[in-house]
């Protein structure tokens, strides 16, 4: 499926609906370090599709949206509810996570083979600006959803104050 282009300049918001403080911002991917070894890497990589499909399920567990990258560094970025939210889908034992992650301690970690990173964020309004020209709904706007850039917001300056 072709995601829908929005000519023109859009921007998103955290509370523009006057309901949201901040948003948590999830890094994660893996790196492919002997690419010989790829029945680790992909015992490593088939992984997410499933936690991904279950937090889709699962709209309470916090997730607002998601995009990923692959390559032989994948990247997965996706915005949360909050990191109270994030920490509990990982420790959630009716989740798709703990036990990929303990067999992937148990088999991978430390040989070398497959190297795993993360990255977590806050973000407030105030603390950010976003744009969008001529794009599909991405990024921040595609899990909050978007405006179009206005009076107030045309600048990066503008977006900043506004948390926009």
């Amino acid at each position: 499926m072709v995601p829908k282009v929005f000519p023109g300049r859009y921007t998103a918001s955290l509370d523009e609906k006057g309901e949201r403080a901040e948003v948590t911002v999830f890094l994660i991917g893996m790196r492919a370090n002997r690419w010989w070894k790829l029945g680790r890497t992909w015992r490593v990589a088939s992984a997410m599709p499933r936690m991904l499909a279950h937090l889709q399920g699962h709209p309470e567990a916090g997730l607002l949206g998601s995009h990923s990258w692959f390559g032989r560094t994948t990247v997965l970025l996706s915005y949360w509810e909050s990191p109270e939210h994030l920490n509990r889908f990982a420790a959630d034992r009716d989740a798709p996570h703990l036990e990929p992650w303990r067999r992937f301690m148990k088999e991978a970690a430390g040989s070398g083979d497959v190297g795993v990173w993360h990255e977590t964020y806050r973000i407030r309004p105030g603390d950010f600006e976003t744009v969008y020209s001529d794009m599909p709904r991405f990024g921040l706007a595609g899990a909050l959803g978007h405006v179009r850039v206005g009076r107030g917001t045309g600048t990066a300056r503008e977006r900043i104050a506004h948390g926009a």
